[in-house]
């Protein structure tokens, strides 16, 4: 889910798994292995990398909505 949430949000910002992995010097299929969790630290950089909050990032709507 987490993988998939990534690719789709990248695509969106015209960026390939592979680019986003390069530009965080992540190795070839590094983000592929985050399905159901990933490092907090690392997801936060893909977050921002990508210009999205972490809640969106990992498919989570914010409490109470």
């Amino acid at each position: 889910m987490i993988y998939d949430n990534i690719k789709k949000i990248a695509k969106e910002k015209g960026y390939t798994v592979r680019q986003v992995e390069r530009a965080l010097f992540f190795s070839n299929g590094y983000l592929r292995k985050w399905q159901d969790n990933a490092p907090v630290n690392k997801l936060l950089w893909v977050a921002d990398f990508l210009g999205v909050d972490l809640v969106e990032l990992v498919g989570r709507k914010p409490a109470g909505k």
